[in-house]
């Protein structure tokens, strides 16, 4: 076998009828603004945490929707806010990290 020095990766196929959206909901009940992310990644561009932690609030919103785990994410938020700065829609992300960590601190 020839090694060309790349590999297959796993599919990232989501089954969205399998997914568990409940922590999104709830998140949308405390926080509706989030529905109107267009996920540009202004926020995930100005982030100063982002380069060395991975933090991404897009990233944040899409794997909610996912259905995925996103804990580790939030916790290298330093909450800084200069993603809610820049956001084109408004949205105060801050406040949404914040209502995020609630909602994992009732889990």
């Amino acid at each position: 076998m020839i090694d060309f020095g790349f590999g297959l990766s796993r599919s990232s196929a989501v089954r969205l009828d399998e997914v568990d959206l409940s922590l999104y909901k709830r998140l949308e009940e405390l926080e509706p603004q989030v529905r109107t992310c267009i996920g540009c990644g202004s926020c995930s561009a100005t982030c100063t945490a982002g380069p060395w932690s991975g933090m991404s609030i897009r990233k944040v919103i899409l794997n909610l929707q996912r259905g995925r785990d996103i804990e580790k994410m939030l916790s290298n938020c330093m909450l800084c806010g200069k993603c809610t700065m820049v956001c084109p829609r408004g949205i105060n992300t801050r406040h949404l990290i914040l209502s995020l960590c609630r909602i994992y601190e009732k889990k």
